[in-house]
């Protein structure tokens, strides 16, 4: 499966391999679903430290005058609001609201870096260059890799051989220096745990990994770990939880529409949006507890009594709950935490409720934050 050649390769792919990793087609890339097992690799990155490739991910440099208000107009969030050094959690609206991607911003010195999906970084990137203005410049920097090192002792191991980066608190980025090689670091992540991203040249990224990996707190970790702790998280995948027939309040996302945004519009699909935020949805995404062993997985019906009531995007077994979890879209009329539904799987019946999302608490270092 790793040697097909409609696969793209990432700079760490043979690092992958070389590690044991079984690889697998995502986003089309050959990227490693597991190395010992998603299970041990889940549980290792709650309680140490997993390195996770994401370099399939979109990083693009957005600059020029009027940036930030132009973007505003494609997105939710207070762009304009951003400090230098801190990021925030966005979506990619089209013209009717629907969401067509989510995405982080950063203001950085040189520009916005935004950071968007791999599966669909280049319609991103096509629709960004034909709804901004000419005189923003849009740079996709291709030549840059993408690590995340996630769990309650990813700065620990990280501040080692990159010191200084335990100054950061969630959702701040700086640049750093590992050696004479230049990295933007940012601590955020998508598993619910503390960690970082690490932005770093694709022909240092080998050597940056070894070095991490050296630390005795971390492991490679692979994309079936990184789906089960995200899911956990009540993180949404994109393309899976939200996508462009959904808006951000539907997709349990209102956060991420800032307050001056409410109050000002001005947004793509803002009528309907702001509607929504007033009214309520028809349905939303929630999340479902499992009764007893059987996995529910995506596309599977959910059901009350004889009538759907709406359908399961993300679900399988969640090793830190030691249950089957779910999320999915569930009409109004059903979707108070606790509500009893069911889901057919191969068709039986599988009991669910509605559960509050994350499923596990959020671990992240946040300033100003009790300890």
């Amino acid at each position: 499966m790793s040697d097909d050649t409609d696969m793209l390769e990432l700079p760490l792919g043979a690092w992958h391999r070389a590690k044991g990793a079984r690889m697998v087609s995502f986003a089309g890339y050959a990227m490693p679903i597991q190395y010992e097992g998603i299970m041990a690799e889940h549980l290792w990155t709650r309680e140490n430290a997993g390195l996770f490739d994401v370099s399939h991910m979109g990083q693009l440099i957005l600059s020029g005058e009027g940036t930030a208000a132009a973007l505003e107009k494609l997105v939710p969030g207070d762009i304009s609001a951003l400090k230098e050094g801190r990021m925030r959690y966005s979506l990619l609206l089209g013209e009717d609201g629907g969401v067509l991607d989510d995405l982080m911003v950063t203001a950085t010195p040189t520009g916005l870096y935004v950071v968007v999906n791999g599966a669909v970084k280049h319609q991103d990137i096509a629709y960004l260059r034909a709804n901004l203005p000419a005189a923003v410049d849009i740079n996709h920097l291709q030549d840059r890799a993408l690590l995340a090192l996630q769990g309650p002792k990813a700065v620990e191991a990280l501040a080692r051989i990159v010191p200084g980066v335990d100054r950061l608190f969630f959702m701040e980025a700086d640049l750093f220096l590992w050696g004479e090689v230049p990295l933007w670091i940012s601590r955020s992540g998508y598993t619910g745990e503390d960690g970082v991203e690490i932005s770093v040249p694709a022909d240092q990224v080998e050597a940056l990994a070894d070095a991490i990996c050296q630390q005795a707190e971390v492991k490679p970790i692979g994309l079936g770990a990184r789906d089960s702790l995200r899911l956990e998280a009540g993180l949404p995948l994109y393309g899976h939880d939200m996508d462009p027939t959904t808006d951000p309040v539907e997709g349990n996302a209102s956060f991420a529409i800032s307050k001056r945004r409410r109050e000002e519009g001005g947004f793509n699909g803002a009528e309907r949006i702001l509607k929504a935020l007033t009214n309520g949805s028809a349905r939303k995404l929630v999340g479902l507890s499992v009764e007893g062993k059987m996995p529910v997985r995506e596309g599977a019906p959910i059901f009350a009594g004889d009538a759907q009531v709406g359908v399961v995007t993300s679900g399988g077994f969640a090793p830190s709950v030691g249950a089957p979890i779910a999320m999915g879209y569930v009409a109004a009329s059903h979707n108070s935490i606790g509500t009893p539904v069911e889901a057919e799987v191969r068709g039986k019946r599988v009991p669910l409720a509605v559960a509050a999302m994350p499923f596990i608490p959020h671990r992240y270092h946040r300033r100003g934050a009790s300890k």
